[in-house]
């Protein structure tokens, strides 16, 4: 899987204070109808009961950060093979009164919704939310999603990270949906389509797709399936 280059977080506590729980959560955006998605599970159990929260849990017994949001993103989702990056270290994550003080570290990921097979459970039961429209979230959650969404606003600017949202074949009308999603506003055709092409992150893959009436759409895709940053 592909991973952003991050510094590894340093957890410490002074001594004289209970040692904060430690926990991995992973914001997965997607784009579905043109929207920008985040994917939250409903909360069974306490604290926070029937909130909404992001995916996450309790590091295992010698695992890293990383394995942890790789296992919690295949648990969700049923994929691996996608964007990953770590985002942030939270230590000030609200747990609800009385609680043991936790610290969370974050990742974020992008997967393409068609290719995504969410639990089937009525327990703990997962959900893509808008992610502009949320309602307020466990553990301050809303927090950690507005980061990872200006995080990936400005990672458009300079790196080919949507990649992980389109399908290997795609058309630029496609491709500038999935920006409008993330960025929540529309954008000049001519001018997407010239500063994509000039990236040299994009190239036509030699097909064509009909489209009702119109004439074949041309196909690109991305020059590296990969973080590429130009």
């Amino acid at each position: 899987m592909p991973v952003a280059n991050s510094k590894r977080a340093q957890l410490t506590a002074p001594p004289s204070e209970e040692q904060p729980l430690v926990a991995v959560v992973v914001v997965i955006l997607t784009v579905v109808d043109d929207d920008l998605r985040v994917l939250l599970i409903r909360r069974s159990g306490e604290p926070y009961r029937d909130f909404w929260a992001l995916p996450g849990g309790l590091l295992g017994d010698g695992e890293t950060f990383e394995a942890a949001a790789v296992r919690k993103l295949g648990e969700e989702t049923g994929v691996r093979d996608v964007y990953l990056e770590q985002l942030y270290t939270f230590g000030e994550l609200s747990r609800g009164d009385h609680a043991q003080r936790g610290i969370a570290v974050t990742y974020f990921a992008l997967v393409q919704h068609e290719q995504v097979r969410l639990r089937d459970s009525r327990v703990w039961h997962p959900a893509w939310h808008n992610a502009y429209g949320l309602p307020r979230l466990a553990f301050d959650n809303n927090l950690v999603v507005d980061y990872a969404v200006r995080r990936l606003r400005s990672k458009l600017e300079y790196t080919n990270v949507a990649y992980s949202l389109l399908p290997r074949q795609f058309t630029l009308s496609e491709l500038q949906l999935v920006y409008e999603a993330i960025l929540d506003r529309e954008m000049d055709k001519r001018n997407f389509r010239r500063r994509m092409l000039s990236l040299g992150i994009i190239k036509p893959s030699g097909a064509k797709r009909m489209e009702g009436a119109h004439r074949p759409a041309e196909l690109y895709t991305f020059v590296k399936r990969e973080p590429v940053v130009v």
